[in-house]
């Protein structure tokens, strides 16, 4: 099970980090990724690393802000955000993947993964 927290309701400018644990896995063996689905819109990839943090990969809407980072001691991945702005409001979900060779564009672009967190609520609103 992944579990995702962090999430809340912030100002334009204002900064989160959000977590994303597992009970039943060991986070370092997959490929993690962030996504995003903004209301009406599909889920999109917003930020993804691969086993080993050999790769990682940001959307051009969230690239300079966001970063993605392992704490491999707490079985968590973040997603640090700062400088929001409204259109990052949405629902964001953490995935993993198995693919053994699958980059870290490649899972988010495919919105690839194997198990989903239930996603945690981000409104960014002045």
């Amino acid at each position: 099970q992944l579990v995702e927290s962090g999430g809340g309701l912030v100002q334009p400018g204002d900064s989160l980090r959000l977590s994303c644990t597992a009970s039943e896995f060991i986070l370092d063996d997959y490929g993690v990724g962030w996504f995003r689905q903004a209301p009406g819109k599909e889920r999109e990839g917003i930020s993804c690393i691969t086993v080993g943090d050999t790769n990682t990969f940001y959307a051009d809407s969230v690239k300079g802000r966001f970063t993605i980072s392992r704490d491999n001691s707490n079985n968590t991945v973040y997603l640090q955000m700062n400088n929001l702005k409204p259109d990052d409001t949405g629902v964001y979900y953490c995935a993993i993947d198995s693919h053994p060779l699958r980059g870290a564009q490649a899972m988010c672009i495919l919105t690839a993964g194997d198990y989903w967190g239930q996603g945690t609520q981000i409104t960014v609103s002045s």
